[in-house]
Protein backbone atom coordinates (compact mmCIF):
# COMPACT_ATOMS: atom_id res chain seq x y z
CA UNK A 1 0.00 0.00 0.00
CA UNK A 2 1.48 3.37 -0.95
CA UNK A 3 1.97 6.04 1.70
CA UNK A 4 -0.70 8.18 0.03
CA UNK A 5 -3.28 5.40 0.40
CA UNK A 6 -2.30 4.83 4.04
CA UNK A 7 -2.77 8.52 4.82
CA UNK A 8 -6.22 8.43 3.24
CA UNK A 9 -7.19 5.40 5.33
CA UNK A 10 -5.84 7.07 8.49
CA UNK A 11 -7.85 10.24 7.82
CA UNK A 12 -11.03 8.48 6.71
CA UNK A 13 -11.76 7.10 10.20
CA UNK A 14 -11.74 10.43 12.09
CA UNK A 15 -13.65 12.16 9.29
CA UNK A 16 -16.33 9.46 9.32
CA UNK A 17 -16.59 9.81 13.10
CA UNK A 18 -17.06 13.57 12.79
CA UNK A 19 -19.75 13.10 10.16
CA UNK A 20 -21.53 10.54 12.35
CA UNK A 21 -21.70 12.94 15.30
CA UNK A 22 -23.41 15.61 13.19
CA UNK A 23 -20.35 17.75 12.40
CA UNK A 24 -20.92 19.97 9.38
CA UNK A 25 -18.33 22.47 8.14
CA UNK A 26 -19.67 26.01 8.60
CA UNK A 27 -19.11 26.95 4.97
CA UNK A 28 -19.76 23.45 3.56
CA UNK A 29 -23.00 22.17 2.05
CA UNK A 30 -25.72 22.40 4.68
CA UNK A 31 -23.50 24.47 6.98
CA UNK A 32 -24.50 27.65 8.81
CA UNK A 33 -21.96 29.87 7.01
CA UNK A 34 -24.55 31.55 4.77
CA UNK A 35 -27.30 31.79 7.40
CA UNK A 36 -26.69 35.50 7.97
CA UNK A 37 -25.50 36.40 4.44
CA UNK A 38 -27.17 39.67 3.40
CA UNK A 39 -29.36 39.77 6.52
CA UNK A 40 -27.33 42.02 8.83
CA UNK A 41 -27.20 45.82 8.83
CA UNK A 42 -24.20 47.39 10.52
CA UNK A 43 -24.29 50.55 12.58
CA UNK A 44 -21.00 52.21 11.84
CA UNK A 45 -19.15 54.75 13.92
CA UNK A 46 -17.04 57.63 12.75
CA UNK A 47 -13.58 56.26 13.49
CA UNK A 48 -11.18 54.57 11.10
CA UNK A 49 -11.38 51.42 13.19
CA UNK A 50 -15.18 51.26 12.93
CA UNK A 51 -14.98 51.74 9.17
CA UNK A 52 -12.42 48.91 8.87
CA UNK A 53 -14.44 46.59 11.13
CA UNK A 54 -17.68 47.17 9.21
CA UNK A 55 -15.89 46.73 5.87
CA UNK A 56 -14.50 43.39 7.02
CA UNK A 57 -17.84 42.27 8.47
CA UNK A 58 -19.57 43.13 5.19
CA UNK A 59 -17.04 40.95 3.34
CA UNK A 60 -17.93 38.03 5.59
CA UNK A 61 -21.70 38.56 6.02
CA UNK A 62 -22.70 40.53 2.93
CA UNK A 63 -23.88 44.09 2.56
CA UNK A 64 -27.50 45.14 2.91
CA UNK A 65 -29.52 48.19 3.86
CA UNK A 66 -32.70 46.28 4.77
CA UNK A 67 -31.57 43.32 6.81
CA UNK A 68 -33.37 41.24 9.40
CA UNK A 69 -30.83 42.15 12.09
CA UNK A 70 -28.85 45.20 13.20
CA UNK A 71 -25.36 44.78 14.61
CA UNK A 72 -23.86 47.46 16.81
CA UNK A 73 -20.24 47.36 17.90
CA UNK A 74 -18.34 49.34 20.50
CA UNK A 75 -14.64 49.32 19.59
CA UNK A 76 -11.84 50.14 21.99
CA UNK A 77 -8.23 50.24 20.85
CA UNK A 78 -5.12 50.92 22.88
CA UNK A 79 -1.44 50.94 22.05
CA UNK A 80 1.26 49.60 24.33
CA UNK A 81 5.04 49.81 24.04
CA UNK A 82 6.67 46.37 24.09
CA UNK A 83 10.32 46.54 23.06
CA UNK A 84 12.51 49.09 24.85
CA UNK A 85 16.18 49.76 24.18
CA UNK A 86 18.77 50.51 26.87
CA UNK A 87 18.31 54.19 26.06
CA UNK A 88 14.57 53.95 26.78
CA UNK A 89 13.38 54.11 23.16
CA UNK A 90 10.37 51.96 22.31
CA UNK A 91 11.07 49.85 19.23
CA UNK A 92 7.98 47.63 19.14
CA UNK A 93 4.33 48.32 19.85
CA UNK A 94 1.26 46.17 20.39
CA UNK A 95 -2.18 47.39 19.43
CA UNK A 96 -4.86 45.79 21.58
CA UNK A 97 -8.46 45.86 20.40
CA UNK A 98 -11.74 44.88 21.99
CA UNK A 99 -15.17 44.81 20.37
CA UNK A 100 -18.37 44.59 22.41
CA UNK A 101 -21.15 43.68 19.99
CA UNK A 102 -24.90 43.25 20.07
CA UNK A 103 -27.20 42.02 17.32
CA UNK A 104 -30.93 42.69 17.50
CA UNK A 105 -33.79 41.36 15.40
CA UNK A 106 -35.65 44.10 13.50
CA UNK A 107 -39.12 42.68 14.01
CA UNK A 108 -38.96 42.19 17.80
CA UNK A 109 -35.95 44.29 18.89
CA UNK A 110 -34.87 41.13 20.75
CA UNK A 111 -31.15 40.63 21.37
CA UNK A 112 -30.22 37.65 19.21
CA UNK A 113 -26.49 37.64 19.97
CA UNK A 114 -24.12 39.63 22.13
CA UNK A 115 -20.63 39.34 23.46
CA UNK A 116 -17.11 40.63 23.13
CA UNK A 117 -13.91 39.65 21.41
CA UNK A 118 -10.36 40.79 22.03
CA UNK A 119 -7.06 40.41 20.21
CA UNK A 120 -3.85 42.24 19.37
CA UNK A 121 -1.33 42.89 16.62
CA UNK A 122 2.12 44.43 16.70
CA UNK A 123 4.42 46.55 14.64
CA UNK A 124 8.03 47.68 14.66
CA UNK A 125 9.04 51.30 15.14
CA UNK A 126 12.69 50.95 14.13
CA UNK A 127 12.46 52.40 10.62
CA UNK A 128 11.86 55.89 9.34
CA UNK A 129 8.81 57.90 10.38
CA UNK A 130 7.01 56.96 7.16
CA UNK A 131 7.82 53.26 7.64
CA UNK A 132 6.64 53.35 11.24
CA UNK A 133 3.37 55.09 10.32
CA UNK A 134 2.75 52.58 7.52
CA UNK A 135 3.45 49.67 9.89
CA UNK A 136 1.09 51.15 12.49
CA UNK A 137 -1.68 51.59 9.92
CA UNK A 138 -1.18 48.04 8.65
CA UNK A 139 -1.31 46.66 12.21
CA UNK A 140 -4.61 48.47 12.88
CA UNK A 141 -6.09 47.11 9.66
CA UNK A 142 -4.95 43.55 10.50
CA UNK A 143 -6.43 43.90 13.98
CA UNK A 144 -9.84 44.85 12.57
CA UNK A 145 -9.69 41.84 10.20
CA UNK A 146 -8.95 39.52 13.12
CA UNK A 147 -11.73 41.02 15.26
CA UNK A 148 -14.21 40.80 12.35
CA UNK A 149 -13.34 37.11 11.95
CA UNK A 150 -13.93 36.53 15.66
CA UNK A 151 -17.26 38.42 15.68
CA UNK A 152 -18.44 36.52 12.59
CA UNK A 153 -17.53 33.18 14.16
CA UNK A 154 -19.39 34.03 17.36
CA UNK A 155 -22.44 35.31 15.47
CA UNK A 156 -22.70 32.17 13.37
CA UNK A 157 -22.43 30.03 16.50
CA UNK A 158 -24.92 32.11 18.53
CA UNK A 159 -27.53 32.53 15.79
CA UNK A 160 -27.52 28.84 14.86
CA UNK A 161 -31.18 28.30 15.68
CA UNK A 162 -32.43 31.89 15.87
CA UNK A 163 -31.93 32.81 12.23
Amino acid sequence: MSSCNRRFVLLAGPLAALAACGFTPVYGPGGQGRTLWGRVEFESGTTEESYLLVRNLEERLGRTSTGDFTLTADIRVSEEGQGVTEEGNITRFSIVGRVDYEMRAHDSDEIVAQGNVENFTGYSATGTTVETLAAQSDARERLMQILADQVTTRLLADVDGAA
